[in-house]
């Protein structure tokens, strides 16, 4: 390694040594890490006339740019006095610096906002949004939405399904008749809302499948698109358009609120884009919604939760996420199920013990509640719902129509254990 060399993974650590060793003014401090991932200070304007506060942000300057070689601002550079407005855009998603009071670290990041914060819980009264998330693709997801409306609908429950997995659309597709298919679909509301028009589509981007005329609910589809997908890739690079004022994760709320105050649904199950992307965070962050982890034994899998279960942690979010999760082990072996359950128990045991379970300790305030769980405790967000490989469910099978037998046989204690959680008695697993 080049002698200097400092790695992108040592500026934060760095940058906390260097406060450590520095008389820090008592005003607000934000270390703020660039696109290019460089890092310097910005604090309040108001303090740049103030010599002996701006004496002790030298001395830190001249620190921080000897601690971070090429990632840091030569020392006559490494201060910023900005004014409140642009200080108060920093407030909801800095970090504190823990030890120091007034000092904090933010992150700019040209993807991957969506994943540093995590939005308010849905309020009692609205339907209950589910997002199916995973972190590889080939885990059954699009199957078990369909599979989880067909059941929902015949339990009585008004079903939205909202295909959101625009790059690989083939849920509403799988679901819907091609003559019942709706003129438009997700990707034209995101492009005609750019231009205000979204209102204009909303009316014609939903259908039913054939299913749903024999359940006691109801389900609706939304499709990724219409009948003739049109220019599908030209629409795809606008649809994740930031408006002024409006950023994506605001018009997918507005989206989902719209076809909520349509067809009133008492449950939204939402598949979500798989992956590390801001698309994919959105769906499990920003929308209030409870999120099935898919995962099946590959090594990359786990590797890629660690990294999200891992950042939720850093970045003081684990009390905030943790009980809107439940691992699914997708397409369990039922020949094998004993060891590959275990196997995949102590996995998500793992995350959830490193990252977001309360360490056990006797120090807890009185009323303070800690959130911890044995590897073998039922019922926890790491004890995960089974799916079973089922041969009728394998790729290409048509899902606008359900074989009783084989969803039994595929789904049935996954579907038992979900009616416990929406039920809320806890039972089925």
């Amino acid at each position: 390694m080049t002698k200097g060399f400092v790695p992108f993974d040592d500026t934060r650590r760095r940058a906390e040594k260097a406060l450590k060793g520095t008389d820090l003014p008592d005003v607000p401090i934000y270390l703020i890490r660039n696109l290019f991932g460089r890092v310097r200070m910005s604090v309040p304007e108001e303090v740049e006339e103030d010599k002996a506060c701006r004496a002790g942000l030298q001395r830190l300057a001249d620190r921080l740019a000897e601690a971070l070689g090429a990632h840091g601002y030569p020392a006559k550079d490494g201060v910023l006095f900005v004014s409140d407005a642009l200080l108060e855009t920093l407030r909801d998603t800095a970090q504190p610096v823990e030890g120091f009071h007034k000092v904090f670290w933010e992150d700019r990041l040209v993807i991957g906002n969506d994943w540093w914060t995590v939005g308010d819980a849905r309020p009692e009264g609205l339907a209950q949004r589910w997002t199916l998330y995973s972190v590889k693709g080939g885990v059954g997801r699009s199957t078990t939405a369909a599979v989880l409306a067909w059941h929902l609908a015949h339990r009585g429950e008004r079903v939205l399904v909202v295909d959101l997995d625009l790059e690989s659309p083939g849920l509403s597709s799988a679901m819907l008749d091609p003559a019942a298919r709706p003129e438009f679909g997700i990707t034209d509301w995101f492009v005609e809302d750019l231009v205000g028009q979204g209102d204009r589509v909303i009316e014609e981007m939903t259908a039913k499948p054939i299913w749903a005329q024999r359940s006691e609910g109801e389900a609706i589809i939304a499709p990724a698109h219409g009948r003739d997908a049109g220019e599908y890739l030209a629409k795809l690079g606008r649809v994740y358009m930031d408006k002024t004022g409006d950023p994506w994760t605001a018009r997918l709320e507005r989206l989902l609120a719209g076809l909520e105050a349509r067809f009133e649904p008492t449950f939204v199950l939402i598949e979500s884009r798989s992956g590390l992307h801001d698309i994919a965070a959105a769906t499990v962050t920003d929308i209030g919604a409870n999120t099935l982890l898919f995962a099946n034994g590959s090594e990359s899998s786990w590797t890629d939760y660690d990294i999200l279960f891992r950042h939720w942690r850093d970045r003081n979010l684990a009390t905030i996420i943790r009980d809107r999760l439940w691992f699914v082990s997708a397409l369990t072996p039922p020949d094998d199920e004993y060891r590959y359950l275990e196997l995949f128990r102590e996995r998500t045991w793992s995350l959830f013990g490193e990252y977001l379970y309360d360490e056990a300790s006797s120090s807890a305030e009185p009323g303070e509640e800690e959130v911890s769980f044995d590897l073998r405790d039922e019922g926890a967000s790491h004890d995960p719902l089974r799916i079973y490989w089922e041969r009728a469910f394998a790729v290409g099978a048509v899902l606008d129509r359900f074989e009783k037998a084989a969803v039994d046989s595929g789904y049935g204690k996954f579907l038992r254990d979900f009616d416990g959680l929406i039920d809320g008695d806890g039972e089925g697993q």
